[in-house]
């Protein structure tokens, strides 16, 4: 089966850009499940329920978070009855929401199990995302087919290493948060797809979708500013999987399409 995996939509900008890209990749790529990441899909930072329907509308099966989850408390709610929205696993238990969804797809069905883990260098989370991926792995034993893992992390060098420390074990660990696309899209040697940073959707005209005067500005000046999504020259960014019978990947072909 494939998997369209698509890099963090930004605000308003990245949501328009993703109805306007999705029929083509839909052509190009023939996805069986299409994982979105949308935790900046509301005014740059967080996801809203509304937000999330129209990422829904627009062609997503899953919809996965990051360090922006609990930006709206109004999402809350939202967040605890969604069955295929989910923020990173290694939060507090306690908090809205869940880590991890199981669905089927492909032809026969198979069961992929989508996990979102969060780095902690330089992010927040409760537990490491090593741990958090051992106990989930556990969990999942003859529960799953394939899983495949949204990392939202700040820093590669985690990045990289939790792809090794999976490695042979899941489908993909695809990096998100940084919002810049790398050039290390891979199969690893034990069959686990990897790229560090799948990169963003949304304007490329911009500091990591941010306007870039402003973003400039505040660290030239070092001084509080206000910050506005940018909407010039938008672009979709995100990776394709081929997954094998196994569970493990066969491919994976990073893409960057413009949205017009």
């Amino acid at each position: 089966m494939k998997l369209l995996f698509i890099g963090d939509v930004v605000g308003s900008p990245g949501r328009h850009g993703l109805a306007a890209a999705m029929p083509g990749l839909k052509e190009r790529f023939s996805p069986d499940l299409t994982v979105v990441n949308g935790e900046n899909s509301a005014g740059g930072m967080g996801i809203t329920e509304k937000t999330a329907r129209n990422i829904f509308d627009n062609g997503a099966d899953v919809i996965t978070l990051g360090n922006h989850t609990y930006r709206h408390r109004d999402a809350y709610d939202f967040l605890d009855n969604a069955e295929k929205v989910i923020r990173p696993a290694n939060y507090r238990k306690a908090n809205p929401g869940k880590g991890m969804v199981i669905v089927e797809a492909g032809d026969p069905g198979m069961r992929i199990a989508i996990i979102n883990l969060s780095g902690t260098v330089g992010l927040r989370a409760a537990r490491s995302p090593f741990d958090e991926a051992d106990a989930l792995l556990a969990d999942l034993e003859g529960n799953a087919d394939a899983i495949f893992v949204d990392f939202h992390a700040e820093v590669t060098s985690e990045k990289v290493a939790l792809g090794w420390y999976l490695d042979g074990r899941v489908a993909a660990v695809c990096g998100t948060h940084t919002h810049v696309p790398t050039a290390d899209g891979r199969v690893l040697p034990g069959g686990t797809a990897f790229i560090s940073d799948v990169g963003m959707t949304g304007a490329r005209e911009s500091v990591l979708g941010v306007k870039k005067e402003q973003a400039i500005e505040r660290m030239r000046t070092e001084m509080p500013v206000r910050f506005e999504t940018a909407t010039e020259d938008v672009w979709v960014m995100g990776a394709a999987i081929e997954i094998n019978a196994e569970g493990l990947a066969d491919s994976i072909e990073p893409f960057l399409v413009p949205a017009a």
